[in-house]
């Protein structure tokens, strides 16, 4: 689904164009495909999302490099786009197995993009509850943190 605020804006086709070649390459994001991120996102890009907020694109390799050392089969389905402008929502599920364990679980969540004139992303903002979507489904911390939201809802 797209959304476009100035549908006779010829930048907007633009954008949705990169913004369907960001979504391409999260789809098939790879260590090998870690190279090509300079032409995903400008130079100075921010990054940010529960557990990192980095600039650069030594910085933002870092984060995926660390998802791929550290999870097994970690992918990404993209569900919706709304493309604003050289702004994008994106909704997203992220699928992975921690090491060592047979288990695919599941985060949903949506992502902030603000596009360069040139289409690169220049601020990517993850949003996604973190307590919920992880802490919550973890053996010892989840019912802990299922306890504290059961008394925080009262």
């Amino acid at each position: 689904m797209t959304v476009d605020a100035t549908a006779s804006d010829p930048s907007a086709l633009n954008y949705r164009t990169a913004v369907d070649q960001v979504v391409h390459w999260y789809e098939q994001l790879t260590p090998s495909t870690l190279g090509q991120l300079d032409r995903v996102y400008s130079p100075s890009a921010r990054f940010k999302d529960p557990f990192n907020d980095v600039r650069g694109h030594d910085a933002i390799r870092g984060v995926f490099t660390h998802m791929f050392a550290r999870l097994d089969g970690p992918r990404f389905v993209v569900q919706r786009r709304l493309v604003d402008g050289a702004h994008a929502m994106l909704v997203w599920d992220f699928f992975f197995r921690f090491r060592g364990e047979t288990q695919e679980r599941c985060i949903h969540g949506a992502t902030h993009l603000q596009l360069a004139p040139d289409g690169r992303i220049l601020l990517h903002r993850d949003y996604w509850d973190a307590a919920e979507e992880l802490y919550e489904k973890l053996p010892v911390l989840g019912g802990l943190m299922r306890w504290l939201k059961r008394r925080a809802s009262h």
